[in-house]
């Protein structure tokens, strides 16, 4: 007998997922105004562009300076606090030199520089702390997966309701149809079928009966189950995700980017330097007004401003025109990490898969009797009232080729086994191959090997074919893997919670050969570490809630945009459009700008080093001082807004390193 196997065309395969991508990130730009210094830089830039406009319409100058001040005020007032903190603590950093830096240009009558200083850094500052903020609401909300309450049995068979939180090991839940389950345990009786994909990534529901262990925070399927606890509620799977974001996301909160590592000895020569341009001359009886020009002079010219718009530019160059594609990127110290990625790790379901099950192989095991046609008519017709993942997969595909699927009566749904209904006079049963109890089929092997699903049709107790079912691999995934295989030193990884079998046929599919299957959340950290901890700089791509710690661990992650909220708010980046091509070509983006970044640092620092020499062993103008500083500013910040053509995203797209 040859097995049959379904052709699905590209139009079929789409990865089509019940919640809308776009929705997910209104809640990101909806949550900004929560956090106060997006509110103040907000104002700040709205005060310095109506300074701006007033300016340039050749305003009263009052006009112009009060409306420049108050932008100093809006905007300021957050980097001086930090500032004098920092100075409190005995350092200096880039806060305090801003704030000294917007005052020198207000003494010498350049509030232009002052303000344009005071928006970049205000702005800056506003983003790290709405990343931050979403970060602890994620691990908050994951706490969400567990219910409040639970169902405990006692001895004598009555049942009383407690919270979660005060089950203790050895109670006995009961878990009706739909619920979620309260604690990690065993099952002591009853067969239902688990979604654990939140823990496991498992694409399909799993079949439970006495003996299997669930997790706290899966769905009950259509069965009744009691579990013996194994597990406090504090050492749950659930619980250790939690800790493990938590943990993780601290540890990446650290990271800065590499103009701000630089910031300390930075700010503590401009100060020194400008301090003793002022004390030397003095002491050695040099008039007062010519010294602090000098000295003015300098602090404009050696201000870092041309060097952060060397930096910001770029990257939101990178970021806005990502974004117009399809691809949110949440910092430009992701942009800076997507650069630097030398290996990339994927999840299997929802990433390199739809996601969702369809029906792709059948094997009539009596052709002469029952055909494909016939088969796939009787199993639909059993199928059609199931809610079961792998029912509504059944109908679908025997919907979509044009078979009448005929009425069928006294169904009935058996838990972890199948389902079983009279069609015409005939008794149909579809069930699981576990729950088989006819000869043995040698069918099921096939099936089985290729990481599929399977399912045994049987007519008036006689079984008469098998069916396979797959969650469909992404379209563009061999694709995909190849051009990440191109941008990295290693090859791509899969790291997934599913089986060997059903791991090994997508990585196979996608041209991956390093897989690691079986994999539990914190197993899936104990990978991202080790890749590095060997000195590998990971990016991991996921969409469930199983993936939330090992992205939060990895130095840069993407999520693909129907995945969990948990996985959204963690992750670096979303991909709105739920395209997996696009993976590769934001790395492409980022390299594109880490190479602009390094020009312009080249010009803004030639520049600095021309006009502070000038002013220290010359005589500098301050209007030629301020001409070349603006200059270079002007300078970097167009280079860097190259980064929004669309140009620049083709050539990303094309592979171009």
């Amino acid at each position: 007998m040859t097995l049959t196997t379904f052709e699905v065309s590209a139009s079929e395969t789409s990865c089509d997922r019940a919640s809308s991508p776009i929705a997910r990130p209104l809640s990101w730009r909806a949550a900004l105004w929560s956090v106060m210094s997006v509110r103040w830089a907000a104002v700040a830039l709205a005060l310095f562009l109506a300074g701006l406009v007033t300016q340039l319409n050749a305003a009263p100058q009052v006009v112009w300076w009060s409306l420049y001040l108050a932008c100093y005020l809006a905007g300021g007032w957050g980097s001086a606090w930090a500032g004098a903190q920092a100075l409190r603590n005995k350092a200096l950093d880039v806060d305090l030199l801003m704030i000294v830096a917007a005052i020198g240009a207000v003494a010498i009558g350049q509030i232009f520089d002052g303000a344009l200083l005071i928006v970049i850094f205000a702005t800056s500052g506003a983003l790290d702390d709405v990343a931050t903020k979403h970060t602890e609401d994620s691990v908050k909300g994951l706490l969400d997966l567990a219910p409040d309450r639970a169902v405990v049995l006692d001895g004598d068979g009555t049942e009383r309701v407690v919270a979660a939180g005060e089950l203790v090991v050895g109670d006995r839940v009961v878990v009706r149809p739909g619920e979620r389950i309260p604690a990690d345990g065993a099952v002591l009786s009853g067969f239902s079928e688990v979604d654990q994909c939140s823990i496991t990534g498992e694409s399909m529901p799993a079949a439970k009966s006495r003996g299997d262990e669930v997790f706290a925070g899966t769905v009950n399927g259509s069965g009744v189950l009691q579990v013996l606890v194994t597990r406090d509620p504090s050492q749950t799977v659930v619980a250790r995700i939690v800790e493990l974001v938590a943990e993780a996301s601290a540890t990446k909160a650290k990271t800065q980017l590499f103009i701000e590592k630089i910031e300390q000895r930075y700010s503590i020569t401009v100060v020194a330097a400008t301090l003793a341009l002022v004390a030397i001359p003095l002491m050695l009886g040099a008039p007062l007004q010519p010294v602090l020009l000098r000295a003015m002079t300098f602090m404009i010219v050696a201000s870092p401003c041309a060097v952060v718009l060397a930096t910001m530019p770029p990257l939101l160059s990178a970021i806005a025109n990502a974004g117009r594609h399809g691809v949110l990127v949440k910092s430009a110290v992701v942009v800076e990490h997507l650069a630097a990625t030398s290996v990339v790790a994927l999840d299997k379901t929802g990433t390199l898969t739809c996601g969702v099950p369809q029906l792709t192989m059948v094997e009539p095991l009596r052709p002469e009797a029952v055909g494909v046609r016939k088969l796939l008519q009787l199993a639909a017709a059993a199928e059609q009232s199931s809610e079961h993942p792998l029912g509504r997969a059944i109908v679908e595909e025997v919907r979509r080729r044009g078979i009448v699927i005929p009425v069928a009566d006294d169904f009935r749904a058996l838990p972890g086994r199948g389902v079983r209904a009279i069609v015409g006079r005939d008794f149909v049963e579809v069930c699981s191959p576990h729950s088989y109890r006819g000869a043995p089929l040698s069918e099921l092997e096939p099936i089985l090997a290729a990481g599929a699903t399977a399912a045994v049709v049987m007519l008036n107790g006689v079984a008469v074919g098998v069916l396979g079912l797959t969650d469909q691999v992404r379209v563009d995934a061999a694709e995909s893997v190849a051009s990440l295989a191109t941008l990295t030193v290693a090859p791509p990884l899969l790291l997934t919670g599913d089986n060997q079998c059903a791991a090994g046929r997508v990585a196979q599919h996608a041209g991956i050969t390093d897989v690691r299957a079986a994999l539990l959340p914190e197993q899936k950290v104990q990978a991202v570490r080790a890749l590095q901890e060997s000195g590998h700089r990971v990016l991991v791509v996921g969409d469930g809630v199983n993936d939330a710690p090992a992205m939060a661990a990895a130095r840069t992650s993407i999520a693909m945009g129907a995945g969990a909220d948990l996985t959204l708010q963690t992750a670096d980046g979303v991909t709105v459009r739920d395209e997996l091509h696009s993976i590769p070509t934001i790395i492409g983006l980022a390299r594109q700008a880490r190479r602009v970044v390094t020009a312009n640092l080249i010009i803004a620092g030639t520049f600095i080093t021309v006009l502070v020499l000038w002013d220290l062993f010359g005589t500098l103008p301050l209007p030629l001082g301020v001409a070349g500083h603006e200059g270079s500013t002007v300078l970097v910040a167009l280079n860097g807004m190259r980064l929004l053509t669309n140009r620049s995203w083709r050539t990303a797209a094309s592979g171009v390193r």
